[in-house]
C-alpha cells in the first residue's frame, strides 16, 4: 500500500473539492475506471453500464480496465470505447502517451466502481483524468479510502446493510446518489457472428446426430476450495448419460486441463470434448445454445450467467446471494462451506427437473 507520506503530499495537491448537489446534470461522456481482475467482479459491472445508458442514452461511456479479463466486456454493447491499463507497460513511450491521450479527452464524469477491495490506481487515474466531476468511494464496508480526496463526491458502500444482496446490485450504490439505477441486474456478454459461427462448427463436429439435449460443464475452478468433487462429477455425468443419452461437452483452460483429462479418462464409453482456451465470447455463445450448463463457482459461471441457458452453479464458502448469476432459470445449490457436502443425488435431482422440464 501506498505510505501515508506519499498520500499526504497527493492530497496537498491534487485534492478536489467536495460537491454537495447531487445534480450531475445530463453527462455526454462518461469515463469509468475498472482495475480489479476477477472476472465474476468484472461482469457484475454490466448492470452499472447498462443503468447508465438508460438514463443518459445519448452519453459516450468509456472504460478502463485491467489486462485480465478484460476479454469479458470486448464486445459489450454498452460500451463505446474500452481502453486496456497495463501499469508494465508505462516504460513504453507509445503506450504512454496512448494512456495520457485517452486521460486528457474531455470527460463530463468519472466513476470509480467498487465491490470488494478499492483500487488506488484506479483512484489515481480517476485524478489525472480532464473531467468536470468524478465520483468515488469514500468508505467501503467500514474501510476508508485513504485516496478519496480525488473525488467530488465520495460515497460511503457497506455490503453489510445487504448481507444477501447480489453483487450485480451493490455494484450500483456508487450512482444511485445521483438517480441513476435500473431493475434488469443480469449480467451480458456480447457476443458477434463470429463467435456464433464457431460455437456452430464446433456443436456440428460432437452433435452429428442433432441431438436436442446438450449439457455444457466447467469441471475446474481456481481457488481448490471452490471444486466439487471429480468423482462426484464423473457419476453425474453417468447419471445423466443413462437416463438422457445427451450430448456432452467441458469447458476448459490450459488450468483446468488436468481435471478435464481425469473425468475423459474416469467416464469410460462417454465422449466429452473440451472446449479449450477459447475466447470467452465464445464460450458464452457455445454455452448459449446449449441445454443445462454445469459449473463450479468460478470464472466461467459468470460467463454461463450473462446466457439465457438453465444454468446449475455449485457452491462451498461463498455465499451465492452474492454471488451467483441471476435469472429464473440460473439455479444454484449450497449446503456448507465444504463443497462436498453436496451430493451427485443433489446436482443429479435438480438436473432432472430442469432437462423434464424442457424436453418432456
Amino acid at each position: 500500500m501506498y505510505s501515508n507520506f506519499l498520500l499526504k503530499i497527493l492530497e496537498k495537491y491534487y485534492s478536489v473539492p467536495l460537491i454537495d448537489d447531487k445534480n450531475i446534470g445530463i453527462p455526454k461522456s462518461i469515463l469509468i475506471i475498472r482495475q480489479h481482475n476477477q472476472l465474476g467482479d468484472l461482469l457484475a459491472c454490466v448492470p452499472l453500464f447498462r443503468a447508465i445508458k438508460e438514463k443518459f442514452p445519448g452519453c459516450k461511456l468509456t472504460v478502463v480496465l485491467s489486462p485480465q479479463n478484460y476479454q469479458g466486456l470486448l464486445k459489450n454493447k454498452y460500451i463505446d470505447t474500452l481502453f486496456v491499463f497495463d501499469k508494465k507497460k508505462l516504460i513504453n513511450p507509445d503506450y504512454y502517451f496512448r494512456v495520457k491521450k485517452l486521460l486528457k479527452k474531455e470527460y463530463d464524469l468519472v466513476i470509480v466502481p467498487v465491490t470488494v477491495s478499492i483500487s488506488f490506481t484506479s483512484c489515481l487515474l480517476s485524478r489525472f483524468a480532464n473531467a468536470k466531476k468524478r465520483i468515488g468511494p469514500l468508505i467501503l464496508n467500514g474501510k476508508e479510502n485513504k485516496a478519496s480526496f480525488f473525488f467530488n463526491y465520495r460515497i460511503e458502500i457497506d455490503w453489510r446493510k445487504h448481507p444477501d444482496s447480489n453483487v450485480s446490485e451493490r455494484c450500483l450504490d456508487i450512482v444511485r446518489p445521483f438517480g441513476i439505477d435500473t431493475t434488469n441486474f443480469k449480467s451480458e456478454i456480447s457476443t458477434d457472428k463470429s463467435d456464433i459461427k464457431e460455437a456452430e462448427n464446433f456443436l456440428s463436429k460432437i452433435n452429428k446426430e442433432n441431438n436436442p439435449i446438450v449439457i455444457g460443464l466447467h469441471v475446474g475452478a481456481g481457488k481448490e476450495q471452490n471444486r466439487w468433487s471429480l468423482i462426484k462429477y464423473c457419476d453425474l455425468i453417468k447419471q445423466l448419460k443413462d437416463k438422457y443419452n445427451p450430448v456432452f461437452f467441458l469447458t476448459s483452460t490450459n488450468s483446468d486441463l488436468e481435471s478435464v483429462r481425469y473425468v475423459q479418462k474416469n467416464c469410460k464409453g462417454i465422449t466429452l470434448p473440451e472446449f479449450l482456451n477459447k475466447p470467452i465470447s465464445e464460450v458464452a455463445a457455445l454455452i448459449s445454445k446449449s441445454s443445462l450448463f454445469i459449473t463450479n463457482d468460478t470464472g466461467v459461471m459468470h460467463v454461463a450467467g450473462a446466457t439465457e441457458t438453465s444454468q446449475i452453479s455449485i457452491f462451498g464458502p461463498t455465499n451465492p446471494f452474492n454471488w451467483a448469476p441471476v435469472g429464473s432459470n440460473k439455479h444454484f445449490v449450497r449446503k456448507s462451506e465444504l463443497i462436498d457436502d453436496i451430493t451427485v443425488e443433489d446436482i443429479y435431482k435438480l438436473s432432472q427437473k430442469i432437462l423434464d422440464e424442457k424436453f418432456f
